[in-house]
């Protein structure tokens, strides 16, 4: 991180003060247990104006850059985010917003939905323990008994990816309680890697897709004996492969959502890129088209252009039109149900070919 910002210093001040504003809540997320009144002392510092937090229970925090709680009530709020399932965000700036505002409210919200939570970070070492399939199964159930998770009961491995790997606030959320069940997050080579265990084992997916919110790449394995961890973890990282960044239902994809379609995976990527479709669909996204990929996937996923729209937060003409594009370029009728289904498998083999995910 420190290498990224003296990069971007010398190239792009604006950009630079933005990476200091992620880096600065990515060291807060860091901390054992974020106290609220702390962390708005913290955001009204960097932001140079009184900043604001609701919690769900009720309780309200406010600071100014001094760290003196003002008087009276909130004259100016210049940005809100709200929070799940209550509460709220907020900035108090006179003179309209700065240019970093919105940055830096996203990022008090992201920290403000860990706030009073421990942070269960795990010991690399035994979550390597649990992932290997080449150490004893004496060995890997002791790892779990230490880690404080059952040994015989089903677990998930969820693998995150984010931009320039800084996916701490990604594994922050899953760690602080983002998840229900047991969870254990750790940094594991070039991945960050959550254990999830969950009654009956059911997938985490939806649960994600809400609790990242597009900010980070997670892909979900399937569940397995604990014990036998090293399964769901290669099909986290296969399902990693098949997400893209984007909305929800692009970042978090599931191996059990997946289905046959995972077995595009042992293709090699030259092969999946000749393809003549995904040919069409890389010239597309080389055009500048990324938004046209993605009206693409959220319309073969809902099956209908309101849907998209919904999905993707535009208006259903804004979708057709991007939709229209992608038909002119591919030669589908993407209404046509076979069309469809083939430009969701050209969708799946671009994305591998494209090399998402992160080695393994």
């Amino acid at each position: 991180m420190k290498g990224l910002l003296l990069r971007l210093s010398s190239l792009d001040a604006h950009a630079a003060a933005a990476v200091r504003v992620i880096a600065h809540f990515q060291a807060l997320l860091g901390a054992d247990r974020l106290d609220p009144a702390a962390l708005v002392r913290s955001a009204a510092g960097l932001a140079e104006c009184p900043a604001g937090l609701e919690l769900p229970d009720g309780r309200t925090f406010r600071s100014d850059p001094e760290g003196a709680v003002p008087t009276g009530p909130a004259e100016r709020v210049s940005g809100r985010a709200a929070l799940r399932p209550a509460g709220c965000v907020w900035l108090e700036r006179t003179g309209g917003p700065g240019p970093f505002d919105d940055l830096v409210i996203e990022w008090l919200a992201i920290a403000a939905h860990t706030v009073g939570r421990p942070l269960r970070v795990a010991d690399p070492a035994l979550v390597e323990v649990v992932l290997s399939a080449r150490e004893a199964v004496a060995d890997r159930a002791r790892a779990l008994r230490l880690l404080g998770l059952a040994a015989q009961e089903p677990l998930r491995v969820v693998a995150v990816a984010a931009p320039e790997a800084p996916d701490v606030a990604a594994l922050a959320l899953l760690g602080r309680g983002a998840l229900p069940g047991p969870v254990r997050v750790a940094r594991v080579g070039a991945h960050g890697v959550a254990l999830v265990q969950r009654p009956a084992g059911g997938s985490p997916a939806a649960a994600l897709r809400e609790a990242l919110r597009g900010r980070a790449r997670a892909g979900v394995g399937g569940a397995a004996e604990a014990v036998r961890a090293a399964v769901s973890f290669e099909q986290a990282v296969v399902a990693l492969r098949f997400t893209a960044a984007g909305p929800p239902g692009d970042a978090v994809a599931c191996h059990d959502e997946l289905g046959p379609a995972a077995l595009l995976a042992e293709l090699p990527a030259a092969r999946l890129a000749a393809l003549p479709e995904v040919a069409r669909l890389a010239e597309v996204a080389a055009g500048g088209g990324a938004q046209h990929l993605a009206a693409l996937s959220a319309f073969c996923r809902t099956g209908s252009l309101r849907g998209a729209a919904a999905e993707l937060h535009l208006h259903h003409s804004s979708v057709a039109a991007r939709l229209a594009r992608v038909e002119e370029a591919a030669g589908w009728r993407l209404r046509d149900p076979g069309d469809r289904f083939r430009a969701q498998l050209a969708l799946h083999a671009w994305r591998l070919a494209a090399g998402n995910g992160v080695s393994t």
